[in-house]
């Protein structure tokens, strides 16, 4: 950067921290371009390509790269073809030597994984429990104990945890990491002590809703590719909802957008754990539709699994049940989209074992409530399963990583 004079003929200097902030942008601008989804996954970008991707000079790309890669979030990955007369060039990606790990609790089981800046899930651990009504202190004990497991493995495969993401089924404080309210846990007003679930990570942990997350994670790994405006409904013992519009998550002023789970679909129905009353969560959570198809008590996972064996065996219970459900989800996704100005809805959580008999309920529902809005092409079935939370929560830990690279030593 160039020094100029003033109007004395003075030296004039940049302002402090000026050039730093720059150069701390630049880097963030070389992350984000590899961060980008490859046309070819084995074509890797090389530092001529980011150079012109980014606008800057083939110096200035060579010394913040030898920046990244120092710090482990960079690495090169053999020869690339590079310039007009075919010179070889070394590519470049994300490290999968560092990453960070997604967490999350619900009502009947915990899980934790690891992703790696490339935004690969390299490990995925659940651990089914009862955590209604269980205090918050033992549920992060056990959480806590999940992710030490997760980042043994990590750190045997050489992997550096630099950061996390916990996703929680309420409404939260991301910035206290307080839950305001989680019916379905009984949690109200909770603070989490979350710096003990990933000790030493440089980026800490952050608080999220699971919905939410969900719903980014379909954003980055899922259908955000075909729409990019949509209602996201995550069907677990409750029913969660995220809203994206123009490819952004909505979250509104105080972060409770979405609340789809206690949209009111019929005012006489049953009293919902959220002290209201016929509250889509009542027709179309776990306990409705499992008590409704006359499945019997057992973990969440193997009731699931009886549904699904009774819905492929046509059993015309489970399948008025799955019906019912969806009639339900339509109404509230139809109301939704009006006021929203949606055109997709994606379906997520045990929602999407359910695809082939639910699918259809919500696309007629959706027809008869809000004819034109949302047609048969813009319901879909996410295929990410119930790892959908944990991918969103840790995506968002690895985009502030991204973000910040600055603050991180170098690799050891």
């Amino acid at each position: 950067m160039s020094l100029g004079k003033n109007v004395d003929g003075g030296t004039v200097r940049p302002a402090p921290g000026r050039v730093e902030d720059v150069r701390r942008g630049n880097l963030v601008r070389i992350l984000a371009s590899l961060a980008e989804p490859r046309t070819d996954p084995d074509v890797r970008p090389t530092r001529a390509d980011l150079a012109a991707r980014t606008g800057l000079t083939k110096a200035s790309v060579s010394s913040l790269v030898a920046e990244l890669v120092d710090a482990g979030l960079v690495a090169e990955s053999g020869a690339a073809r590079d310039g007009e007369r075919g010179r070889p060039g070394v590519g470049l990606e994300l490290s999968t030597r560092r990453g960070v790990v997604g967490m999350e609790i619900n009502v009947d089981y915990i899980s934790a994984g690891l992703l790696d800046l490339g935004g690969t899930l390299r490990i995925h651990r659940t651990l089914e429990c009862g955590n209604r009504g269980k205090s918050p202190q033992a549920v992060m004990a056990l959480l806590a104990g999940l992710a030490a497991d997760v980042a043994s493995e990590a750190s045997a495969g050489g992997i550096e945890i630099l950061g996390g993401g916990l996703a929680v089924p309420g409404l939260v404080d991301t910035g206290s990491g307080t839950v305001s309210s989680a019916p379905n846990l009984k949690w109200h007003g909770v603070a989490l002590e979350l710096q003990g679930l990933l000790p030493g990570a440089p980026q800490g942990t952050l608080l999220h809703n699971e919905a939410n997350c969900a719903a980014l994670a379909e954003l980055w790994y899922g259908h955000g590719v075909d729409f990019q405006d949509y209602l996201f409904v995550s069907g677990e013992v409750g029913v969660g909802g995220g809203l994206v519009i123009g490819s952004q998550l909505f979250s509104g002023p105080r972060g409770q957008a979405g609340e789809v789970g206690h949209v009111v679909v019929d005012p006489s129905g049953p009293e919902c754990s959220c002290g209201g009353r016929g509250c889509l969560e009542t027709f179309a959570g776990q306990e409705a539709i499992f008590a409704e198809a006359g499945v019997p008590d057992g973990t969440a996972s193997a009731r699931l699994e009886h549904l699904t064996e009774l819905l492929a065996a046509g059993n015309a219970d489970a399948i008025s049940a799955v019906a019912r459900a969806g009639h339900y989800l339509g109404i509230a996704a139809a109301s939704t989209a009006r006021l929203m100005d949606l055109s997709a809805v994606v379906l997520g959580g045990h929602f999407t074992r359910m695809g082939p008999w639910i699918g259809p309920a919500v696309v007629r529902s959706l027809a008869d409530f809000a004819p034109g809005v949302v047609g048969p092409a813009g319901v879909a079935i996410s295929e990410l399963g119930q790892s959908a939370a944990l991918l969103g929560a840790a995506g968002s830990a690895l985009r502030s990583v991204l973000a910040s690279p600055q603050g991180l030593r170098p690799a050891g």
